[in-house]
This record gives structure tokens, C-alpha cells and sequence, in this order.
């Protein structure tokens, strides 16, 4: 039988872990599926692909396969009496002579519980996972909602066979959901073939931006503008909270950029509890005076012995 170097054709080390070997395969399988390639030879590298990694990602298949050591790529080659005295007994015919066989069965013929014969044919394959981004609003995150969304996946069934498949996919994202959180949903992938298990759908979850909270984990953050006269006399102000309007007390002579706690008024966390809601202050004035205002502004310049320039100039008057 002519060798062929599964790991070489995946592009991966001959140590490469699961892991490594499943994200080889996926990125050059999207590359050469006969449906996308311009590559002439795109067809046959994908048939390739596929009997490399059905190989390798089976551990009893890819232990037979390394015990046959490594070739040159295309040379002619008999597996030894004793690999084949310790490895007949997965074909039907219990033959230990390999004329004739090609490499992509006799590997597809050492399926688990022994007797799987020279055929693919009854070999479970597990179907593939996908990976879908998802946005979902602030508001979602902190009640849960469902999404519902139209994918088209190109299936393939483990032997260089794809078809381009559409569907619906309704998914419950439950409350707590946030930046960069992977939600799993079993068996929504591909079709498992043979008795293979089906695939899992995997959605990789954003949050859309806000107009008013920025998020960071769970804990959400907000600008809150204060009149002058709020920041230096404190009282209650309204603050918005995704689960509504919440009342907050400022403490006088707030200063600008001082940070104000809402302890668990942020997002559900999935295991319980919930984040903060934090409000930075900023303080605001009016786009325009009335004359009573500015009288009562001219009134504050006159009584008020605040100078905030005072620090500034003192400093520059020790430069030498």
C-alpha cells in the first residue's frame, strides 16, 4: 500500500493534541470543499483531509496508524508481520496481509469493539460542531430572551462527501449572558453519521453598545451629569438601572469624576448574584443663564473664598 502522512496532509505535528488536529481540519476543510476551491486539485486534498482527521481524532486509529512509523509520502510499503498479527483481527477476513488495501480502509476498518471489516461503511462518525456570533442587547442579557436565526452550514459526512444544508435555529439565551460568554447547545450541529452522535452549536455572544451602560463582566458603568449646585448640596437623584429607575443619594461636595456605587443593580451572573452598577460624576451646566441665575452666580463669585487655580500657581511660583 502507498503511505501517507495524515499529519503532514493536516499540517500538524506528529504530537499535535485533539484540539490542534480538530482546528486543522476545519480550516482547511472550508478552504478545499469542492463547493468554495479554485484549487484544481481542491476536491482530492479534501478527500484527503477528511480520511487524515477521521483517522487521527479516533485514538485506537491514530495509535495503529503511528505503530506503522513514518514513510516517505507515496512509497510502497508492508506493514510488519507483528503490527499485522496484533491488528488482523479488525477485518473480516482476518487476513494478515495488507495487498491490495488501501490506507484510509485498513484505518477505517479498526473501529472500536473490534470486527469492523475493509469498509467506512458502518464506522460511527460524530457530526461537526459550528461556532455562530450573536449579538444580543443589554436589556436581553439581564432578562434572558430567545433568538431565533437562519444558518447554512456545508455538512460533511466524514469521507469527502459536503452538501450545503440550511435551517432555523431557535436557542434560549438565559439571563446573565455577556461579552464573550460561549453558550453550547447539544447536538444543533451537523448530522452524525452511522450511529455517530450529532454535532453541537456553539453561539459566541456579544453585546450590542449602549446608549447609556458600558459593560465590563457583569458590573455595568454610566456617566451621570450633576448641576453645580446638586454636586455642592447632595440630595436624591434618579438613576436608570436596567431593571428601571432607582434613587440615589449624593453626598455634598461631590467632585467631578468621583465614582458612585449601586451594589447588585448590574447583570444577573449565571451561577447567582449580581454585578454593581457604577456612576461616574460629571458635572454639567446650563447652555444658558437667566438673569436671576446669573445674578446668583455673581452673588457665589462674591461671598466664596474657593480658588481652584490656587494650587496651580502656587507650584509654578517654586520653578526655578
Amino acid at each position: 500500500m502507498k503511505y501517507k502522512d495524515y499529519y503532514a496532509i493536516l499540517g500538524v505535528a506528529r504530537d499535535a493534541d485533539d484540539a490542534a488536529i480538530k482546528k486543522a481540519y476545519r480550516k482547511l476543510a472550508r478552504k478545499f470543499h469542492p463547493d468554495v476551491t479554485k484549487d484544481p486539485q481542491g476536491e482530492a486534498k479534501f478527500k484527503d483531509l477528511a480520511e487524515a482527521y477521521q483517522t487521527l481524532k479516533d485514538k485506537e486509529r491514530r495509535a495503529a496508524y503511528d505503530q506503522l512509523g513514518s514513510h516517505p509520502i507515496g512509497e510502497e510499503f508492508q506493514p510488519s508481520r507483528d503490527w499485522g498479527r496484533e491488528f488482523n483481527q479488525h477485518f473480516n477476513n482476518g487476513e494478515s496481509s495488507f495487498e491490495g488495501i488501501d490506507l484510509s480502509d485498513l484505518f477505517a476498518g479498526l473501529s472500536r469493539g473490534g470486527g469492523g471489516g475493509r469498509s467506512r461503511a458502518n464506522t460511527p462518525i460524530p457530526g461537526e460542531d459550528f461556532e455562530v456570533a450573536t449579538q444580543i442587547s443589554v436589556e436581553d442579557a439581564f432578562a434572558g430572551t430567545q433568538v431565533k436565526f437562519d444558518l447554512t452550514f456545508t455538512l460533511d459526512d466524514g469521507m469527502g462527501r459536503g452538501r450545503r444544508e440550511s435551517r432555523t435555529v431557535e436557542a434560549r439565551i438565559p439571563k446573565g449572558a455577556t461579552n464573550g460568554q460561549r453558550l453550547r447547545l447539544r447536538g444543533r450541529g451537523g448530522k452524525g453519521h452511522n450511529g455517530g452522535r450529532d454535532g453541537d452549536l456553539y453561539l459566541n455572544i456579544t453585546l450590542k453598545p449602549h446608549p447609556i451602560f458600558r459593560v465590563d463582566g457583569h458590573d455595568l458603568y454610566l456617566d451621570l451629569p450633576l448641576a453645580p449646585w446638586e454636586a455642592a448640596l447632595g440630595g436624591s437623584v434618579e438613576v436608570p438601572t436596567p431593571a428601571g429607575p432607582v434613587q440615589l443619594t449624593v453626598t455634598p461636595a461631590t467632585a467631578a469624576g468621583r465614582r458612585l456605587r449601586l451594589a447588585k443593580r448590574g447583570l444577573p451572573k449565571p451561577g447567582g448574584g449580581e454585578g454593581d452598577l457604577f456612576a461616574l460624576v460629571k458635572i454639567v451646566l446650563p447652555a444658558t443663564y437667566s438673569d436671576r441665575e446669573l445674578a446668583l452666580y455673581a452673588e457665589l463669585a462674591e461671598v466664596s473664598t474657593f480658588r481652584p487655580r490656587e494650587p496651580m500657581i502656587e507650584e509654578t511660583a517654586h520653578v526655578d
